[in-house]
């Protein structure tokens, strides 16, 4: 499913000059490059947030019905300065006492490691999620070249005034790699705040089959992937739901067809000094 998320990764699209319809006259790229800025700080800011994030993912037959449905909920929380993730809930269930128990040894060892580490392993854990980052910036700060795109209307999200742009990818564009390679295959939307410059958010649509490796997968046209956020502490906006609705082959043979919802809550600020001493020290499911 790694794959469905990082579809999510293109939603904020945009690129072209037209005009809103009750605001001061201003260039799309000008909006969507402000906006490309200010969410490298307000990543910042998002990456000194705990949460609890439920993954649903449902299996859809032939006759669109269900016919499975799975969940699991995590506990992310920041270990020596970079994210772990602890598996909290199955099927909205708490977890069998020996999976519980594998998970409490697994953060603990994870403890012990990041403690245990020497000055430069640490700095080079710290670089290695910095990395992370400033790749997927770097890709999306692509989109202006990638799309063409035009302000169709006005809206409010979250209770923010926000542009909504509609945007098709632009003929002659020649991806980077990264997600950019799957820009020229799709279209859609997305919602920036008038206020500070923030996707609230966005759809997306794939337009083309996009294919993994030679025999991995492929997804089907017509594809479609939203995300909204939220405003947290006045001070950040925070994902709150991505949903994904799939047709697809994996290794070119097997059919499926699904639905995944990923939502999260919790959200609790992470004080800079802060430590985890012990396992017990980490929030279970409510």
């Amino acid at each position: 499913m790694r794959f469905l998320l990082g579809l999510t990764l293109v939603l904020p699209l945009c690129c072209d000059a037209l005009q809103a319809q009750d605001a001061p006259p201003q260039d799309v790229r000008e909006i969507v490059l402000r906006s490309l800025q200010r969410d490298d700080a307000n990543g910042k800011i998002a990456r000194q947030y705990t949460f609890v994030e439920r993954n649903e993912q449902r299996q859809i037959g032939g006759d669109g019905k269900v016919r499975k449905r799975e969940s699991k909920t995590w506990d992310v929380t920041i270990l020596e300065g970079t994210p772990y993730r602890r598996l909290i809930a199955r099927n909205d269930q708490p977890l069998a006492a020996d999976e519980e128990k594998k998970e409490a040894e697994n953060l603990q060892r994870s403890i012990e490691q990041r403690r245990n580490e020497t000055p430069a392993q640490r700095e080079r854990r710290l670089a290695d999620s910095d990395a992370k980052r400033t790749k997927q910036l770097n890709e999306m700060r692509q989109i202006p070249d990638a799309f063409d795109l035009k302000i169709v209307g006005d809206d409010t999200v979250a209770g923010a005034p926000a542009w909504v742009i509609a945007a098709y990818p632009r003929k002659g564009y020649r991806p980077r790699g990264g997600i950019t390679r799957f820009f020229p295959k799709v279209k859609g939307k997305v919602w920036i705040t008038k206020t500070d410059y923030q996707w609230v958010r966005a759809e997306a649509e794939a337009i083309e089959t996009i294919s993994f490796g030679l025999f991995i997968a492929r997804i089907h046209k017509g594809t479609r992937a939203s995300f909204e956020q939220t405003r947290v502490n006045s001070e950040v906006w925070l994902p709150r739901q991505v949903a994904v609705q799939f047709a697809g082959r994996i290794a070119l043979f097997k059919m499926m067809r699904g639905e995944v919802d990923i939502s999260f809550r919790d959200y609790r600020k992470f004080q800079a000094e802060s430590r985890i001493t012990d396992i017990t020290e980490v929030p279970k499911e409510p």
